[in-house]
């Protein structure tokens, strides 16, 4: 279904009309008779349903993307599968409450030279964890991924399952006291990380790059502080009486995230608040730098006004046209220079350094629907759902030339794609 253009159609007919709401019920009709938007979520349904593995090219059960396609796979799978892929991860969790990024069967867990140190620990019997120590949104992205089940299922009583002497609340708020206690930075007031582009898990000092190591730049950015926000409001959503810990916490976040990462002159997030100097040359100027995923994540926070989002939507489509992508789910824009990486897959415009990733688009279409701009989004999520019937399946990420390239059936960009869709109807739904 051709839909090109479609803003200019809206925008006709609501100047001939004199009202928004003529402008809705055609927006309205073409959601409810576009194809193509059922085709991929049949595509979706498929591919979650078949595992929970982040994609053919990993074997491993991740947490940042489980929070991505749960809701969905809540939908598909029994309870007490979703549920025991928490716990799983719950019995890997570390004394100090820290989360790991992911689990596999321990028959599979072979450590070659320069590869995962695995996690073991006495509750799991089966599985082995491993962490992405340059990451901190593993424990942000379990409150979140345990919120959407609870939500979806409406299975309350499974906050008070017990693991290892530990309720499954307990552990919610030990994990995020691991963050304030771990990875707080007391002059900033928010939280750190390694250094990395927008939201990846790759630092320019090493040819891997997933451990911290003595060479690791720290910095804050507003990926890891605004999926901390999100995880706060679902935690005391889930446990009220949490609220008057946690809220006083997420408000003081929340108003540093805007003070010290927020730039007023470039209207944007600067990509990082270095903590011990930055990794790359002089002669970048990285604060030019535009990070995509993070800003659509700092709008689920609730960290901008609807001008902005309108404003972040346009310097968006700006750097898609600028690049050459096919669509806002690129990771960042300018890439970062050639060499600024060890890893040689962090090239200009390759993989977490200006890949095309419907994972975080996705999120920026949900974002834009529940702020309002659903025919800009309608518009933004055509080539998305157009590349994913066009290569039969949800690839890791596309070149800006618009070929997939990493994991095949990666059921993150699935879900997020599915979540999209389902708004997209519900507001057809509401128009009449």
């Amino acid at each position: 279904m051709k839909v090109v253009g479609f803003l200019m159609v809206a925008a006709v007919v609501t100047m001939a009309c004199g009202t928004s709401s003529r402008a809705d019920r055609a927006l309205a009709s073409l959601i409810k008779q576009d194809t193509l938007l059922q085709t991929v979520k049949s595509m979706a349904r498929e591919t979650v349903r078949s595992g929970f593995n982040a994609g053919d090219g990993y074997q491993e059960v991740w947490i940042r993307d489980y929070n991505t396609f749960i809701t969905l796979a809540t939908e598909l799978h029994p309870s007490t599968t979703i549920e025991e892929n928490l716990r799983v991860f719950f019995r890997l969790q570390g004394e100090d409450g820290n989360i790991v990024d992911g689990f596999i069967p321990k028959t599979r867990a072979r450590r070659s030279e320069g590869g995962y140190a695995y996690v073991y620990t006495v509750l799991e019997p089966n599985y082995a964890g491993h962490k992405n120590t340059v990451e901190t949104d593993q424990e942000s992205s379990l409150v979140q991924a345990v919120y959407k089940y609870i939500r979806k299922s409406g299975n309350h009583t499974f906050l008070q399952d017990t693991i290892g002497g530990q309720t499954v609340a307990r552990r919610l708020e030990h994990a995020m006291e691991f963050l304030m206690a771990q990875r707080f930075n007391q002059e900033y007031g928010l939280l750190w990380g390694a250094t990395t582009a927008d939201w990846g898990d790759v630092q320019p000092e090493h040819p891997w790059g997933v451990y911290l190591t003595d060479s690791t730049h720290y910095a804050i950015d507003i990926y890891d502080n605004a999926m901390f926000l999100i995880a706060l409001d679902n935690l005391v959503e889930l446990l009220p009486d949490t609220r008057e810990k946690w809220t006083p916490i997420r408000d003081h976040v929340a108003a540093n995230s805007t003070r010290h990462l927020w730039d007023t002159d470039r209207q944007q997030f600067i990509p990082h608040i270095y903590l011990n100097g930055s990794p790359f040359s002089r002669d970048f100027d990285e604060a030019g730098v535009y990070y995509h995923g993070g800003t659509a994540v700092a709008i689920e926070a609730g960290l901008l006004s609807q001008e902005q989002v309108k404003h972040a939507l346009g310097r968006m489509v700006a750097n898609v046209q600028a690049s050459g992508a096919a669509s806002i789910g690129l990771t960042l824009y300018p890439p970062y220079p050639a060499g600024s990486f060890k890893n040689p897959g962090m090239h200009p415009y390759g993989y977490q350094n200006g890949g095309d990733w419907d994972w975080f688009g996705g999120r920026m279409i949900q974002q834009l629907i529940r702020h309002g701009f659903v025919a800009e989004a309608y518009e933004q999520v055509q080539p998305m759902l157009r590349r994913a019937v066009d290569h039969n399946g949800f690839y890791e990420w596309y070149t800006i030339d618009n070929q997939p390239h990493g994991s095949g059936t990666f059921r993150g960009a699935a879900g997020v794609l599915y979540d999209a869709i389902v708004l997209f109807e519900e507001f057809a739904a509401t128009i009449h």
